[in-house]
């Protein structure tokens, strides 16, 4: 693949691909290529928001109070994220300079910087509950933790994969590690903050939770639309070999993902069933395999078992915080976004 020039006189605005393309590099959204673009980019920015707006006074007095599994599945969860989050802010920079399309790569600055913002709020969450001691060795965790680096080592393994050998087809494969990461990897861990918070524990961090994933929705949104795109302008992508690919990538990815979340909170957290979890994170595989434009690749799991989490999807985040129903000045969320069912 070519990376895309600076500036091209003689290219049009819109571009002629997703890769490999013309275009000037002059951003215009009323002359895009895709249609989708520029809805979505207002609706990222309809999503702003910083850790700062969050008061953490109460948390930081009731962490103590939590105990010894929830506490150390908390510091855990939050490790897990901020790696996560650290390699992908990389990840995206690195794609964005091979999409021709001015408004792919505007819109993949957008994510990067989000990014960005969610990394933060892991600090900012931590630096308000525990020592800086104590933050530096749950930043450690994703060097020494075996089941966490396997985990991870997945997706950073196809990362590196396109980094290294940048083509049409290595990136299709990284653009798959990257809607498991932001659309399957979170999903346990955002299972456990909000089961904190329907037992009125941990709140305010939960609520940054949710902020988080509303980003990361549209994120997914994103990811699966360049997916198809670039199989649309590249059909020789659009092949059985794919398809294998795609299917054994979530199937590996659901189990990581599963025995990270037996190894984390199992059994000893109260309010999250095991079996309810593991059904729930083989919906979720299907969810986002499906958005792809793949079949599900576990068809007798097709409702989420844990319909608890759907009640904070019908809370009106727009007038008010996710939890504790403060009167804010964002759009968090509208019909055009939609918060679509966890």
């Amino acid at each position: 693949m070519e990376k895309r020039k600076l500036y091209d006189v003689e290219a049009p605005n819109a571009s002629t691909a997703l890769i490999n393309g013309k275009s000037s590099n002059v951003l215009n959204w009323d002359d895009v290529r895709y249609s989708w673009a520029y809805p979505l980019y207002k609706n990222m920015l309809a999503n702003f928001w910083t850790p700062f707006e969050i008061n953490m006074t109460h948390d930081a007095k009731q962490f103590t109070s939590l105990t010894e599994h929830e506490q150390e599945a908390f510091k855990k969860i939050i490790g897990l994220l901020a790696f996560l989050d650290s390699i992908q802010t990389d990840y995206t920079l690195r794609v964005a300079d091979y999409l021709t399309d001015s408004s792919m790569a505007a819109l993949m600055s957008v994510l990067s910087f989000q990014e960005v913002v969610h990394n933060q709020s892991y600090s900012y969450v931590l630096s308000s509950l525990v020592p800086k001691a104590v933050q530096d060795e749950i930043y450690e965790y994703w060097k020494h933790d075996t089941v966490l680096r396997e985990r991870n080592e997945f997706i950073v393994d196809g990362y590196e994969d396109f980094t290294e050998r940048p083509s049409a087809e290595t990136l299709a494969k990284s653009i798959v590690y990257d809607v498991i990461l932001e659309g399957l990897n979170f999903y346990s861990g955002f299972a456990f903050f909000y089961n904190l918070a329907r037992h009125q524990k941990m709140v305010s961090t939960s609520t940054m939770i949710n902020y988080i994933n509303r980003d990361e929705q549209l994120h997914v949104y994103f990811f699966t639309n360049l997916f198809k795109e670039l199989l649309r302008e590249n059909p020789e992508l659009d092949s059985a070999e794919m398809k294998q690919f795609v299917e054994q990538a979530f199937h590996r990815a659901t189990e990581l993902e599963m025995n990270w979340f037996r190894y984390i909170i199992g059994d000893r957290i109260d309010g999250i069933d095991p079996g309810e979890m593991e059904a729930y994170l083989k919906f979720m595989a299907n969810k986002r395999i499906k958005q792809l434009g793949y079949e599900a690749i576990y068809p007798e799991y097709r409702t989420n078992t844990m319909r608890w989490i759907k009640a904070y999807e019908d809370v009106n985040a727009a007038k008010s915080d996710f939890f504790e129903q403060k009167s804010r000045q964002y759009a968090k969320v509208s019909s055009d976004n939609g918060f679509d069912e966890l």
